[in-house]
This record gives structure tokens, C-alpha cells and sequence, in this order.
């Protein structure tokens, strides 16, 4: 059917996407949080409030694919780390012998090594928690890979910075387009009839893989080149020299005052010292940021919902650091002897928080296809 002549065409609500930097510090603050705890349950919560907001608000972008990537070597440090305790033996006593390995002699040189011997049940365990907890850690990673763009996260980043971010956003984009030209070359050779598994398979993917890698490095220099990157303003001197005080004292005002936090005793300047700091440092970028030539165009604005996700995050780390202090049974169960891990509730709730993402930020909405025309 068409449309009546002279009808309004409707309106579909445009929507800014989320700032980057949000996806990423709600990120971090849930990796933040899997460091507090060795609780399998709050472990496995953590990942699965991340996989959730994954699976509702993923781009289809080759960055978002990239999560499946990250899951499995999650869970190729988890058997890595098991089988470590299984040849290599573990500190942790045990009672409950699973298998007696042959156990190699080694020399006196290398006392307090063994290759093989007895593996115990709760060293698993113990190996199970500690992989568990480095597998979260790795998840959460992923799902910032997932959730935000790299090249929006550049066009955020102080001007002092953009050097270091433009290498940065480079290192994190060479994965998840590594995995798309091998799910590519696979699918094309399947599609051809011929083998894309094994070591012939490996070999005949890996050489376009590595084609493919120089060609987008040689064109992502000459884009560069074009584009004028590198090129300075050029600033006085006592500017410099400020800029550089300012940097370099704020830094070490960081550090001394994360010190004094640190330390028990007379750790009271530790505070303002930490705060001035991190203003010198802040005030130094910006100085510094007179230096690079660069604009923006339709720049990411920090609103509502930023605030939201972050500090959905953010609330998520602290409750679970307060509780590891307050009760740190619950977070960290034993192994000896072997007890059944419980779910703790108020820091199951505290996890929880980190859905919020889901629930104040619209998923995505997909490129619609164009309409065909029909007869009249």
C-alpha cells in the first residue's frame, strides 16, 4: 500500500549513545569488585549481571564480538590454573586425595617444587576460587570491549593524552579485528569446501590473517599522515615548564598521598595530600593540552545516564570492599576444611546494582533495512 499524499512522515527519537568512558568505569568497577571476593557465587552474579548488559546493549560492531572471545580465554586461564595445581602441586593442605600422581625427583636446588605427587580436593578448590576470581576479572574487560567504541573513547580523552590513547585505542582494536578476519578466511574456506581446522587449516588461514594486518597498519599510518598526527602548536616556553611541574608533582602527590592513606600510623595528610595531587595533575593536562592541534566533531556529552552507570559501578565495588572487611568469611570461604560456599545476601544485592545499565540506558536499535517499493 503507499502512503497518502501530503501524510507526515514519522519521526523516529534520536538518542545519543552512552559516553564511553561510562561503559568502561562500570566495567572496571565490577573487575574491581571480582578482586574483593573468592566466593564462587558472587563470582559467577558478577558475570552474569556483565553478560546480561552485554547481550542487551551490544553494537554489532567487530569490538562487540569480541566478548565471545574473552569468555573463552577466561576459561582458558581457569583450566590453565587448575591443571598448575594439578601437576605443580598446591600450597594448600589437604585430606581428601582425588589421584596420586608419579611424582618426578628434582634436584636440591629446586626444594619446595614438585612435579606430580598427591592432588588434593581442596587444593582444586583452592585453585577453582583463584581461577574463578582472574576469569571474572578477564569478562569484565571483555565487556567494556563490547559495550564501547574505541574510536569515541579517543575523541574523549584530554589533549595531553591523545598520543597515548591513539596507541592505546590501536592496541585494543588489533584483537577483536584479528578475530574477524579468522571467522571471515574460516567461514570463506567452509564455504569452498575446504578444511579450516587443525595445523594445515591454521597455516593456510594464518598467512592472509597476518596479509590482512599489515595492510590495515599501512593504511592506518597513511590515515594518520593525513590527518596531520604529531603535529604540535607551538606553546612558550615557561608554558612547557609549567605544564611539566604541574604533571610531574601532581604525580607525585598521587602517590605520596596513596601512601599516607596506606600506612596506619600518621596517615592523616594522606587525604589532602592525594586531593592536591590530583588537581596539579589534572591542571597540567589541561596546560598540556594546548600543544595538539585537533578538533572534535559532535563531541560525547557526560549526562544523566553516564552518571547512572558509573556509579552503578562504582557502588557495586565499594559495598563488595566494605563487605570483605566487615565480613570477610562470607567473601572468601575455605577450603580447609571443605565447606559448601554460601550466598551472602546484602553483597548479592550490592551485585545486583550493576544491572542498573540495563534498565537506564535504550539498547541499540538496528540499521532498519530499505523499504521496497511496492506496485501502486
Amino acid at each position: 500500500m503507499q502512503a497518502r499524499a501530503g501524510a507526515p512522515t514519522p519521526r523516529h527519537r534520536h538518542r545519543s549513545p552512552l559516553h564511553p568512558g561510562a561503559w568502561w568505569l562500570w566495567s572496571l568497577s565490577l573487575g574491581t569488585a571480582a578482586t574483593r571476593t573468592t566466593n564462587p557465587l558472587l563470582l559467577a552474579l558478577l558475570i552474569a549481571t556483565s553478560a546480561y548488559v552485554v547481550a542487551t546493549h551490544r553494537p554489532n560492531t567487530p569490538t562487540a564480538r569480541s566478548y565471545t572471545a574473552f569468555v573463552k580465554l577466561a576459561l582458558a586461564v581457569l583450566v590453565i590454573r587448575l591443571a598448575f595445581a594439578v601437576v605443580l602441586g598446591s600450597p594448600i593442605p589437604g585430606t581428601h586425595v582425588v589421584v596420586t600422581l608419579p611424582e618426578v625427583p628434582l634436584p636440591d636446588w629446586a626444594q619446595g617444587i614438585r612435579l606430580g605427587g598427591r592432588v588434593t580436593a581442596e587444593g582444586l578448590l583452592f585453585a577453582l576460587y583463584d581461577g574463578l576470581k582472574l576469569a571474572t576479572l578477564l569478562i569484565c574487560v571483555g565487556a567494556a570491549n563490547a559495550l564501547a567504541n574505541p574510536t569515541r573513547l579517543l575523541k574523549s580523552l584530554p589533549g595531553a593524552l591523545y598520543e597515548t590513547g591513539v596507541a592505546v585505542v590501536v592496541a585494543l582494536t588489533f584483537a577483536p579485528n584479528l578475530i574477524a578476519d579468522v571467522q571471515r578466511l574460516r567461514a570463506a574456506r567452509r564455504l569452498r569446501g575446504r578444511p579450516d581446522r587443525g595445523v594445515r587449516g591454521l597455516l593456510q588461514v594464518g598467512l592472509p590473517v597476518l596479509e590482512g594486518a599489515l595492510e590495515r597498519s599501512v593504511a592506518l599510518a597513511a590515515a594518520m599522515d593525513a590527518r596531520g598526527y604529531g603535529r604540535t602548536a607551538d606553546v612558550p616556553p615557561a608554558v612547557r615548564r609549567t605544564t611539566t611541574a604541574l604533571t610531574l608533582g601532581g604525580l607525585l602527590g598521587v602517590c605520596a598521598g596513596t601512601y599516607g592513606l596506606l600506612t596506619a600510623a600518621d596517615g592523616t595528610y594522606g587525604l589532602p595530600l592525594l586531593l592536591a595531587g590530583l588537581v596539579a595533575a589534572l591542571a597540567g593536562l589541561r596546560l598540556g593540552g594546548r600543544r595538539c592541534l585537533r578538533t572534535r566533531y559532535r563531541p560525547d556529552r557526560w549526562d544523566a545516564r553516564a552518571w547512572l552507570v558509573t556509579g552503578s559501578g562504582v557502588a557495586v565495588a565499594a559495598l563488595l570492599t566494605l563487605a570483605s572487611a566487615y565480613d570477610p568469611e562470607a567473601l572468601h570461604p575455605g577450603v580447609v576444611p571443605l565447606v559448601v560456599p554460601a550466598l551472602p545476601l546484602w553483597p548479592a544485592a550490592a551485585v545486583l546494582l550493576g544491572l542498573l545499565p540495563a534498565f537506564v540506558v535504550p539498547a541499540p536499535v538496528p540499521a532498519p533495512f530499505p523499504a521496497s517499493k511496492e506496485p501502486s
